[in-house]
């Protein structure tokens, strides 16, 4: 039998309608956790997903791992509300904000309004500031949601993570996404591992000597360390005014170029073309590397060099002892006054002396009690006064460290220099693992850009072949290059390929 035309076209119009609905559809609960930032706010922009819809599934994803103990603060009832207002102003077709509803998390040494913001340290529990701190603030006004507060090293003062307060978890410490045995690296502990376990897909940061970068390299997430002075850094607890930063974090690089435009202005960011890229090797950061990170790190470079970039051997003489100069130095000394000031500044309650009390990390409490409150420095003959050594790094070395990148960027035409961000995988989480060694050995690479202040990319290199755990690749740029290094970083992303989720 013949049906009528008219059929026809009914049926072609219903299976259209049909096919159009299905493809306009939002992403299930179980593919939500895996977009990146950048592809939720596109998905959000053009209708396909609501922002309380994403606020939720990473609300469900937080309090199915609380053993990560990733959070301080899961701001679910805020970040809902939060969510539901921008969904409801978000008019169709109208121009979407660049971060339009994306839900971040937030370390807990940066002020939110409304929201503890302890710094990892008993004694700030009851401190809830009455606004955001000015990066907090620019990424609200970019369209982002505060999902909530994370864990970190107590005070900023460490690389692991492993904090006995404040657990959610039956086990002490921020734990490695990859592998919940070991550490999540830090200090911004709670946002690599939240970032690795699809928790979250963007994140703030601080970063002091390595603590964006090094969360990052151990749990497969991307991160900025920006120039020193590019960010603002007030309503964040300090360590170092001559070293703190702030830096975002996230899943990948092109997630951390909307957020730094956020913060600091500017024009759009494109790869840059890898063919006219320069990166230096220098010996001293590739020294102490464990089997997994010597291979993962020299494939990389190999994708690099098949990708057109140029590899020189260039040689950074005095880099450690520079390094060594100023590193300590400078953080141990301005680590009293700033502390002081902060909490004197901001209705926290305490003074310094309650602030060290109250610390609950044995390594945190043992550099307070025994260096930053008497203001010494640790010596081949036990302490010295930190003052002149200070001094002496502010005036002499840190100029010196600085003029030695200039001059190696300069002399060897370099975009920046590449090297493994951490020399060894995340170490097995146990009280030993926040020792001075383990802290000398995770800092190798991280720290002597941090002293020079210039910018530092940390991005995925790829997972270790025996442990399957993430290695880190950073891209030290001169100073003021964070743009061309972000551009470097968008080309070289998919030459290295993203990482698996964990299992």
């Amino acid at each position: 039998m013949t049906l009528p035309r008219s059929v026809h076209l009914a049926a072609a119009a219903l299976a259209a309608a049909a096919a159009c609905a299905h493809a306009q559809q939002p992403p299930a609960a179980a593919d939500l956790t895996s977009l990146t930032a950048s592809e939720a706010v596109r998905a959000i922009c053009a209708g396909r997903l609501g922002s309380e819809q994403l606020v939720a599934a990473y609300v469900a994803q937080a309090k199915a791992r609380p053993a990560l103990n990733a959070f301080i603060t899961l701001d679910e009832a805020g970040a809902l509300a939060a969510a539901r207002a921008a969904d409801a102003a978000r008019k169709p077709g109208a121009a979407c904000k660049p971060l339009e509803g994306l839900p971040i998390a937030v370390k807990d040494n940066i002020q939110v309004r409304g929201l503890p913001a302890t710094a990892g340290t008993p004694a700030l529990k009851g401190f809830v500031p009455a606004a955001d701190a000015p990066v907090v603030a620019r990424l609200g006004a970019a369209g982002a949601i505060v999902l909530g507060k994370t864990q970190m090293h107590e005070l900023a003062f460490g690389v692991t993570g492993y904090n006995p307060a404040f657990n959610t978890g039956p086990e002490v410490g921020v734990r490695n996404s990859y592998d919940p045995k070991r550490v999540a690296g830090g200090s911004s502990s709670g946002n690599g591992a939240a970032l690795g376990a699809r928790i979250v897909s963007a994140a703030l940061g601080t970063d002091t000597g390595g603590s964006v970068r090094i969360p990052c390299a151990f749990n497969g997430c991307a991160s900025l360390r920006p120039s020193m002075g590019r960010y603002p850094q007030a309503g964040i607890a300090p360590i170092s005014h001559t070293r703190d930063t702030a830096g975002p974090m996230a899943r990948a690089v092109a997630d951390l170029v909307p957020m730094d435009r956020a913060i600091t202005g500017g024009g759009a960011v494109k790869p840059a073309s890898l063919k006219g890229v320069r990166l230096g090797v220098v010996p001293y950061f590739y020294e102490h590397l464990d089997a997994d990170t010597r291979a993962a790190t020299d494939a990389a470079l190999a994708k690099l060099r098949a990708a057109g970039v140029t590899l020189v051997d260039v040689d950074m003489p005095k880099l450690a002892e520079l390094n060594g100069a100023v590193g300590f130095p400078v953080a141990l000394y301005e680590a009293n006054d700033d502390m002081a000031a902060y909490l004197a500044k901001y209705p926290t309650g305490i003074d310094l002396e309650q602030l060290a009390a109250g610390i609950a990390s044995p390594d945190v409490k043992g550099t307070f009690d025994g260096l930053v409150l008497p203001r010494k420095l640790p010596a081949a003959s036990g302490v010295v006064d930190a003052r002149p050594v200070y001094e002496q790094a502010m005036r002499v070395a840190r100029p010196a460290l600085q003029k030695l990148y200039a001059d190696t960027f300069k002399r060897h035409r370099l975009d920046a220099l590449v090297f493994p961000t951490v020399p060894q995988v995340a170490p097995v989480a146990a009280p030993e693992v926040s020792s001075p060694e383990n802290f000398g050995t995770l800092i190798q690479n991280t720290d002597p850009g941090s002293n020079a202040g210039i910018p530092g990319l940390q991005l995925p290199a790829g997972l270790g072949a025996s442990t399957g755990l993430p290695v880190g690749l950073e891209l030290d740029g001169a100073a003021g290059s964070d743009r061309r290094l972000l551009a470097i970083g968008l080309a070289i992303e998919p030459v290295l390929g993203r990482l698996p989720a964990p299992k």
